[in-house]
């Protein structure tokens, strides 16, 4: 018995959205197994499969990712309140930094995305890995003005600055992938 030409039609039509659904979730998957902090990574990059359906999309997400989180800690460090001098300029130093992070992770998508095959393929991406790590300075700098802070603020920026230095961390792991893809 042979079935009919629309159902056949039907059921490709089916496995087909559903294997195009399911390749860039696979793409998190297997970009993020070897990240830094693939749990993060997976976490953070997830919802962003749909938008991220090649290496190069998926490592411009993670410095999305990174530059919300980056503006989010900013602006959780602008509401604390320093008890003295001392942490009160660490506070407004931290602030700088993240905002240097910040413009330095915009440079990098902006790197990113335009980045194409070619000639001077190697070039554009050696600023974008410059560039994040740059940013991942910035921010190891921020938290190295709280050594001598009191406990809990020190305590409250670096929870707020380690969530970003790992999402930035996993961008630049997975901008160092685009070598070998080629983007």
């Amino acid at each position: 018995m042979a079935l009919p030409f629309s159902f056949l039609l039907s059921l490709f039509v089916l496995l087909l959205s559903s294997t195009a659904s399911k390749a860039p979730k696979d793409l998190v998957h297997a970009s993020c197994a070897h990240a830094s902090y693939p749990n993060v990574c997976l976490r953070t990059l997830s919802s962003y499969s749909g938008q991220a359906n090649s290496l190069r999309g998926l490592a411009q997400a993670a410095v999305k990712v990174s530059i919300s989180r980056s503006h989010k800690a900013s602006s959780f460090l602008a509401r604390l309140k320093g008890h003295n001098k001392r942490e009160r300029g660490a506070l407004g130093d931290c602030i700088q930094q993240m905002s240097e992070s910040v413009y330095e992770l915009t440079k990098t998508l902006s790197e990113l995305q335009n980045l194409r095959q070619g000639s001077e393929f190697k070039w554009h991406l050696s600023n974008a890995e410059t560039w994040v790590s740059a940013a991942l300075t910035y921010e190891d700098t921020c938290l190295d003005g709280f050594r001598e802070i009191d406990a809990q603020v020190r305590s409250d920026v670096k929870r707020a600055i380690t969530n970003v230095a790992k999402v930035t961390s996993n961008a630049l792991y997975l901008i160092n992938r685009l070598d070998g893809s080629r983007g």
